[in-house]
């Protein structure tokens, strides 16, 4: 992400075979996410939390961004869990649904993963999707 308030990369993952348990929040976090977003504010003190949007970016169409926020807009969702603070923009709020976020590492690179039972297409590279 080019945002000079990004956080850090993240891609996604069409979930067909696996069942996402059903919960109230439009978005789950992993242990290993919590812990990476924890560790990511804790430098930024002025920063409350962090908000995911969505673009028309990539060669499928829609691409989620990750910016530190200091607030919550007025047509945000917000998650709240494990006293981490989600706010999840309008636009991007039906593409979330069921979603879980996790935070993977490995020898190459790190990144959160949006594991989505929505998406019907992706690039690649997993950058873009369509729903």
């Amino acid at each position: 992400m080019v945002m000079a308030s990004s956080v850090v990369r993240a891609t996604l993952r069409a979930v067909s075979k696996r069942k996402i348990q059903a919960t109230r929040a439009a978005l789950t976090l992993t242990p290993s996410a919590v812990q990476k977003i924890k560790q990511l504010l804790k430098d930024k003190p002025e920063h409350v939390g962090v908000k995911v949007g969505v673009r028309i970016r990539g060669c499928n169409g829609l691409s989620y961004t990750l910016e530190y926020t200091k607030s919550k807009g007025d047509s945000d969702e917000e998650v709240v869990q494990d006293g981490i603070r989600i706010f999840i923009e309008k636009k991007a709020q039906l593409t979330l649904l069921g979603t879980e976020m996790d935070y993977v590492e490995d020898k190459l690179s790190s990144e959160f993963v949006f594991n989505n039972p929505n998406i019907k297409g992706t690039c690649g590279c997993g950058e873009s999707f369509n729903i």
